[in-house]
């Protein structure tokens, strides 16, 4: 423990941050069932495993076993005055120095293997596994908490067949090699530096206490700072900024946390420090009691010089793999809470799948409901109370959205869906594509019940246009490739000119290869709006379905757009959305849907004539047009 020999035990700074670990995470009660699926988890890394435990047990035996030979090079060789006998032990300890260095890279190097091959697969498969998840998913879960676990919680898995794994093998081996050469050279020095054990780890677990609470502090500081920059940062959360807000509030709002972070580091900074510097004093004044006693001792002919020296050598090699092991609990606890967040996840099962005798699409596209009721799926069906924010967790359980719904879309007709916002249009344009499915009732496409044509199949014969046009952060070409990855570059520009589209592409710095920013925010609304019309086009599916996909166009562009959509509308299904009445005029059948309900059908003639809902929507609409 003396500063001759490292300045401390090794791996203190990794001791530090098992003792600073949240109580709850080291006193967590874990499933024996985790346990066994954590083994089984690791099965395919076995051979790379046992190699990465072989050079652990390999390198712990090299650490510890040259500091017996200098004992005989000191009493056999230098002080016996036989200089073959030093040279010889001499390069025997290079040797072992040169094969502990390879040993060394051999672990890490498996280490590192067995650590990024897990992280890949189990990130790999939660990926995988949410994505397979129904849109109700996504639209309870908080995304920065579903993020975390494929970031922090898989990291934090992958340490118990590393980090974890190696300190309770290295420290263990090192611990017993250690003892056991000390025993044999000295019992008596040996147990009085086991007395001076306690003097280490009374002050361990209390320093550890008042490092939990602060690192957990500011790890909740963190999350805060972290939350208010993302939300600042996006292109949205930028834009309110820039038109709302004021620049030095913003500034304090910030700095607020910024600031409890800085001050809880030097905090954590100057407590580290002074336990770290209490414990290197008392293995100074251990060291200094090893040379006083074990120096009179050789004075008095009953240790040897060389014997004095390995055991000090020794000494430094013991509390460090002690302090390692008191706190394993820690490490090993970490990882398998980590572990069950993960396989909580993946747990989840999943509400809409594939029936085991799903068959694909066929037949001509048509769409049918009958009688459809919808209520839109609680936290408890789809998603995870940790997932969420804690106030959805006391949400009371939904109404109905849609009751007894029914309509026919005979294949190349348009049937067109209005009614005032929240009505349920949406609604049921989502379960078409079976985003979610209805409670009672059907929804049929080509003939055959959504819930036994397989999911694959049905999204490719469904194409959408939705309100909110998302772009992906990457190139206009990637972006309309999305929905046809074979696409050439004559079909892009081809469903780009149908788009009314072209021309701007042609304008942009880069063409087809122009980045268009985080959720397309270099484009505007309609351009947006117009892109997300060439994908469809692009995908040229058999039923569309067009959610206000004009919403954001100017007059002259809806006008060019609308020719388009009404040539990609020719031998196709489609259920169109739209507020404005004027742009479904002339569609095959229009629905007025109302709190759920279809309240009124027929052409815009029928409807018109019949003077409801419809009559008085079109002629508070076009009132409207009129005073403007």
């Amino acid at each position: 423990m003396s500063v001759g020999h490292g300045g401390g035990f090794r791996g203190g700074g990794r001791v530090l941050g098992r003792l600073a670990a949240d109580p709850e995470i080291a006193h967590a009660k874990i499933d024996r069932g985790t346990a066994r699926r954590v083994i089984a988890y690791g099965a395919p890394f076995t051979g790379m495993i046992v190699v990465f435990l072989v050079a652990t047990v390999a390198g712990s035996t090299l650490s510890v076993v040259p500091l017996l030979l200098f004992q005989r090079i000191i009493d056999d060789g230098v002080l016996a005055g036989d200089r073959g006998l030093v040279v010889t032990l001499s390069v025997v300890v290079a040797v072992m120095a040169l094969l502990s260095a390879a040993v060394s890279i051999l672990e890490r190097w498996c280490s590192a293997r067995i650590g990024e091959d897990l992280i890949f697969r189990m990130r790999v498969e939660i990926y995988d596994h949410v994505m397979r998840m129904p849109l109700a998913f996504f639209s309870r879960s908080h995304t920065g908490k579903l993020v975390s676990r494929l970031q922090s919680d898989v990291t934090g898995a992958q340490q118990a067949f590393t980090s974890t794994l190696s300190t309770l093998v290295s420290n263990a081996v090192t611990l017993v090699l250690v003892l056991a050469s000390m025993l044999a050279l000295s019992w008596p020095l040996t147990l009085a530096a086991l007395v001076l054990l306690p003097v280490f780890m009374v002050p361990a677990s209390r320093i550890g206490s008042q490092l939990a609470d602060l690192s957990r502090d500011r790890m909740q500081e963190q999350a805060e700072m972290s939350a208010t920059m993302t939300e600042r940062f996006s292109v949205s959360g930028a834009l309110l900024v820039k038109l709302f807000g004021d620049h030095a509030t913003e500034q304090a709002t910030f700095a607020r946390p910024a600031r409890a972070v800085a001050d809880s580091g030097v905090r954590i900074a100057m407590i580290s420090r002074v336990f770290m510097t209490a414990l290197t004093l008392v293995g100074a004044l251990a060291t200094s009691v090893f040379y006083g006693f074990g120096g009179l001792s050789a004075i008095s002919g009953q240790l040897t010089v060389g014997t004095l020296t390995a055991l000090v050598a020794l000494l430094a090699r013991l509390y460090g793999p002690l302090m390692q092991l008191a706190s394993l609990r820690v490490d090993v606890m970490s990882a398998l809470v980590s572990f069950e967040r993960v396989f909580e996840v993946l747990d989840l099962t999943p509400l809409i799948v594939d029936a085991p005798d799903a068959r694909p699409v066929s037949g001509p596209p048509s769409v049918r409901f009958t009688d459809v009721v919808f209520t839109y799926p609680d936290a408890r069906e789809v998603s995870l109370p940790s997932l969420e924010p804690a106030a959805a967790v006391q949400e009371t359980p939904s109404e109905p959205v849609l009751k007894g719904i029914s309509f026919e879309a005979r294949p190349g007709q348009t049937v067109a869906l209005v009614g005032h916002s929240g009505s349920g249009k949406t609604t049921i344009t989502h379960l078409v594509s079976r985003l979610y499915d209805v409670d009672s009732g059907s929804v049929q496409v080509a003939g055959t019940d959504v819930r036994e044509l397989q999911l694959a199949s049905l999204q490719d014969e469904v194409g959408y246009v939705t309100q909110d046009a998302h772009l992906f952060h990457d190139t206009v070409g990637a972006n309309l490739r999305y929905a046809k990855p074979s696409a050439t570059d004559e079909d892009l520009w081809r469903a780009l000119e149908s788009a009314q589209i072209a021309d701007l592409v042609r304008r942009l710095p880069d063409g087809l290869d122009t980045v268009v920013g985080e959720r397309g925010y270099r484009l505007s609304g309609g351009e947006r709006q117009r892109f997300a019309i060439a994908r469809l086009l692009l995908k040229a599916p058999p039923i569309l379905v067009l959610d206000e996909a004009t919403a954001h166009l100017d007059s002259e562009s809806e006008a060019a757009v609308q020719v388009a959509l009404d040539t990609a509308r020719e031998g196709r299904t489609s259920i169109v959305i739209a507020h404005r009445l004027s742009t479904v005029r002339h569609a095959d059948r229009i629905l007025v849907v109302e709190a759920g309900r279809v309240v009124e059908s027929g052409t815009h003639e029928e409807l018109l004539a019949a003077g409801g809902h419809y009559a008085t929507l079109y002629s508070t609409q076009f009132d409207d047009a009129d005073a403007r």
